[in-house]
């Protein structure tokens, strides 16, 4: 398992160079490792709210590699309504431009229903959930949910374009999911002292019960490392030790969905207007996407100068 530096002389570590950092190797590989402080316990993991407008895109950005035009557009044929043959044409979402998480008592109702039918009363947190509502929430519609979770993604797949098809499951699972209980997972902690100058820490997980998870099938827990059983005074074997140098980086440039994100953090816009926003930046050319990231043009930084030159006051954050 693997083990990282934590405290040299019982302060944060300050290392500023390569031979610093080749000191302490040599100083920790010949010392005697022993686990000083074992711990156990419990950490819970909740569901995420339902969708909101911009959360829809950000996700979809995110998995699917979907411009926010691209999921309103589907987003749309969704909810307008799809052919479902004998059943004719059937909305499948609701409202997909809504800043609210708030969920109609008959949808909770199917909801939390289905949940117990397929997976057993204990996936049910025992009681109602709420979600915080952002500040500048108008709260007009409610959250972004299947009109009729029973119409499951696999029971739709005939009838869905695969666009279509990973819209609707996002959403489903989603709104399942936010009805749900938290998963549980087991945590050990363990700090190893290397002599008295350097203290060492190592934790690991695995996952006691999979509550929301269960409905996410894209979310797998899968892949977290467990710690063996380890008491205070057992010795550890260093296997192998190294350093590496790690560079303070600049912020990333914004992608659809960060940039997303940060129009809701400052109210810029409304959830009917993200897509729109972005679509005109790039359609005037004002900024060019390359590999999923946001990178102004020549033409985009000059409009912006004259902007700011002769409005600042309008153009202020």
């Amino acid at each position: 398992f693997a083990a990282r530096l934590l405290k040299i002389d019982g302060e944060k570590p300050e290392i500023a160079s390569k031979q610093e950092a080749e000191a302490a190797l040599a100083a920790i590989r010949a010392e005697h490792l022993a686990v000083s402080a074992a711990v156990d316990r419990e950490k819970l993991r909740n569901a995420q709210p339902p969708f909101i407008t911009s959360s829809l895109q950000r996700e979809a950005a995110t998995r699917f590699g979907f411009s926010a035009k691209k999921t309103m557009v589907v987003a749309q044929q969704l909810y307008e309504g799809i052919d479902l043959g004998p059943e004719g044409s059937v909305g499948l979402i609701s409202y997909m431009r809504t800043d609210s998480t708030r969920l109609s008592d008959e949808a909770y109702r199917r909801g939390t229903s289905y949940l117990e039918e397929k997976f057993g009363p204990d996936i049910l947190p025992g009681g109602r959930k709420t979600f915080r509502k952002a500040k500048l929430a108008q709260d007009a519609h409610e959250a972004i949910r299947p009109t009729d979770c029973y119409r499951t993604p696999d029971g739709l797949a005939a009838h869905l374009s695969k666009d279509q098809l990973a819209l609707y499951r996002l959403v489903w699972q989603r709104f399942l999911a936010s009805l749900a209980s938290a998963a549980v997972y087991a945590v050990r902690g363990v700090d190893i002292a290397a002599g008295t100058r350097y203290l060492l820490r190592a934790s690991g997980r695995r996952l006691v019960k999979p509550g929301f998870l269960a409905v996410m099938q894209d979310d797998s827990p899968l892949g977290d490392e467990w710690l063996p059983e380890l008491a205070v005074g057992d010795g550890v074997a260093i296997q192998h030790i190294d350093a590496s140098q790690h560079f303070t980086e600049p912020p990333p440039r914004y992608t659809e969905a960060s940039l997303i994100k940060e129009l809701e953090d400052k109210g810029i816009g409304r959830p009917s207007t993200y897509a729109t926003i972005l679509g005109v930046i790039q359609a005037r050319d004002y900024v060019e996407k390359r590999g999923g990231a946001l990178h102004p043009t020549e033409l985009g930084e000059q409009v912006w100068k004259m902007l700011d030159h002769l409005f600042r006051d309008i153009f202020e954050v």
